[in-house]
């Protein structure tokens, strides 16, 4: 698909590996809805890149719906592209001094990271089903975002990786649901990014992490997560595939 002069939106589009994404789409001439439940930081970086800003909770339809409509007030057409970075990373054992994992933070994860990312989904995929084809017969890409612990949870992250392993089990699916209305749909997997979560560690502890990766041996880059999600945009026979950003790494137990 070439982005240029389309819509898009872009959950978690405030931050770390959705900025990135949209920073990289708006320099290709797209037109950019950020989606953030953060209403201060999502209007500051709406300002600082020149796109629309929608306070939206991806586990609302209501929310998502009034976010979709307003980019499309804004850009004068649906989303033909949706990227799914909007996301939570609570951790806890499953048994933790005596006590089991809190019921409610496991939900929490699973409503803000699997639901909600099937929810924008849903919401944004019927709107791109209605749209004129453009070349191939293609109406549509959605990019959603896992993570390695879909494969190798760590410890504590039961909740995190229960998440996105479902992230990484429907995205075959929704492409064979999505095919024959020419709507795309990839996953990417990151490893150990450089996102708001890890900056607040001590940078000793990021550089740690950072030689832990085989090749290269640093923390990724969020405009390396953009690269391969402009490369999805662009590249029509992948579909319905997930696609590990790791640096070959492959999380121990801890």
């Amino acid at each position: 698909m070439d982005v240029n002069g389309v819509a898009a939106v872009i959950t978690g589009g405030a931050s770390g590996l959705g900025r990135a994404t949209a920073e990289a789409l708006l320099a290709k001439g797209a037109k950019v809805t950020i989606f953030d439940v953060n209403e201060t930081t999502g209007e500051a970086a709406a300002k600082e890149m020149g796109c629309v800003f929608a306070k939206v909770d991806v586990t609302s339809e209501d929310s998502v719906i009034a976010g979709l409509d307003k980019g499309k007030a804004a850009h004068g057409q649906d989303a033909r592209i949706l990227v799914n970075c909007a996301g939570v990373a609570d951790a806890g054992r499953t048994v933790s001094k005596g006590e089991p994992h809190s019921l409610a933070v496991f939900t929490k994860v699973i409503n803000v990271n699997l639901i909600g990312t099937f929810n924008c989904i849903r919401l944004a995929a019927v709107r791109m089903c209605a749209m004129d084809p453009l070349a191939d017969g293609e109406r549509g890409v959605i990019v959603n975002t896992a993570s390695v612990a879909a494969y190798e949870g760590q410890i504590g992250q039961v909740a995190y990786a229960s998440s996105k392993g479902g992230v990484v089990s429907m995205t075959l699916t929704v492409a064979r649901d999505l095919a024959r209305d020419g709507v795309r749909c990839c996953t990417i997997a990151p490893g150990l990014f450089i996102t708001p979560m890890l900056k607040g560690l001590p940078q000793n502890v990021q550089d740690a992490l950072g030689q832990s990766v085989p090749f290269p041996p640093r923390l990724g880059d969020p405009g390396e997560y953009a690269k391969t999600a402009m490369f999805i945009f662009d590249n029509v026979m992948l579909n319905g595939e997930t696609i590990r950003l790791d640096g070959a790494l492959r999380m121990g137990p801890k």
